[in-house]
């Protein structure tokens, strides 16, 4: 069954992880993918490990589905390969540094004079404009500049980095949001436009209440471990193997909490009356939860709190969580086959549409695996000719 984009190409030049991840998905989502590489040395995530037999699995997972076509842009028969391709696509997608791709002509607005109906979508550190737009960016750097940082990890303690590398991947999903919407305004109007995605835009965007916090009260958020912010009890606690996490968002849920562990006078105790009074107090209530929750074991306190409907969960590691009832449900972990890896497993597909479905069957291509083929049916590039680009180094 053909995913909901397909028919749509889309030319990569993307390299690392933000772009490749916004590819990644509408390669996922049915669209062809055409991955630019550069001759010999392709995406620098290539040589990221881990490895398996010699080939990146940081690579395979977030390149799969794509096709891998090497071409030289520092050279002007590479550029205008490339232009030709342009003209094959619907969108183009990008993560250099600003102003790289208009050293090589191959910018939104040169492109946009001969082909007005291409989304070209832009993700970068600091985006198109504006002081910094020149600078790079790597997610790290972006934590720290974004305030995520700030806030993450327990009082009084060194800086935290976010465990995953939330801003490019935050960029990665604006960015394919942008790329989505623009094609729905292009299906209407005919013409395309630039999406201009930056990494510290969108790692802004999702700061979500600490920004509204700040300005509510002018006090600059910290980090607060585990708890939130405005909701208590809302945060992991000790158990007597390991972590429970507890999410009482109202008061009748702490109500029907309170009564379970047998400790009705804390409903009626004014310190933790409210939510804004367990929240105001979270210092006082915080030990008392704390010596209840150590009394039995995670799976106890999961059993039991959700009999009585109060949400809960357990802290688990990476390998409880892809074996993990619901995640193999949904199909989150997939298996796809690589010539040189063998079997490997790979995140899956969290877009599940009823009628035309993603699918994730093809792994990362090899570097300029697709080359050949490519320029044959695409451009019509006779295999002689092929024979000559490759010997004058254009692919």
């Amino acid at each position: 069954m053909a995913g909901p984009l397909d028919g749509i190409k889309v030319l990569d030049l993307t390299r690392v992880l933000a772009g490749p991840f916004t590819t990644m998905l509408l390669s996922d989502l049915g669209a062809e993918v055409i991955k630019i590489e550069q001759p010999e040395k392709g995406d620098e995530s290539r040589d990221f490990g881990p490895f398996k037999n010699g080939f990146s699995l940081y690579f395979m997972s977030v390149n799969r589905g794509k096709r891998s076509v090497t071409l030289n842009l520092k050279t002007q028969q590479g550029v205008n390969i490339f232009k030709e391709l342009v003209s094959q696509c619907d969108i183009l997608v990008e993560n250099f540094r600003p102003g790289t791709m208009k050293k090589l002509g191959l910018d939104y607005e040169t492109l946009a004079v001969e082909h007005p109906s291409l989304i070209y979508a832009a993700c970068s550190g600091f985006g198109q404009t504006g002081p910094m737009a020149q600078q790079g960016a790597y997610d790290m750097i972006i934590q720290g500049m974004g305030g995520i940082i700030s806030i993450t990890g327990n009082p009084d303690t060194p800086p935290v980095r976010v465990g995953t590398s939330i801003s490019d991947i935050t960029a990665a999903l604006f960015t394919t949001i942008g790329i989505l919407s623009a094609l729905h305004h292009r299906n209407i109007s005919g013409k395309g436009q630039l999406v201009d995605v930056a990494m510290l835009d969108s790692l802004v965007a999702v700061l979500e209440n600490a920004i509204v916090r700040y300005f509510a009260t002018d006090e600059i958020p910290r980090p607060i471990g585990s708890r939130h912010p405005a909701i208590t009890p809302f945060e992991a606690f000790e158990s007597a193997d390991g972590h429970i996490i507890i999410a009482i968002g109202n008061d009748t849920l702490w109500g029907k909490f309170c009564e379970h562990v047998n400790q009705k006078q804390l409903i009626s105790d004014p310190r933790f009356h409210s939510n804004a009074d367990r929240t105001t107090n979270h210092t006082e209530l915080f030990p008392i939860l704390s010596e209840i929750m150590r009394q039995r074991t995670t799976d106890e306190w999961l059993d039991a709190l959700e009999k009585i409907g109060v949400p809960c969960g357990p802290v688990n590691t990476i390998d409880k969580v892809v074996n993990h009832t619901q995640v193999q449900a949904r199909e989150m972990i997939t298996n796809v086959f690589h010539q040189i890896t063998g079997t490997v497993k790979v995140p899956g597909l969290p877009i599940k549409l009823s009628d035309t479905p993603g699918h994730i069957e093809v792994p990362a291509p090899n570097l300029g695996e697709h080359t050949d083929e490519v320029l044959i049916d695409m451009l019509n590039i006779t295999p002689q000719e092929i024979i000559q680009l490759r010997h004058d180094g254009i692919i």
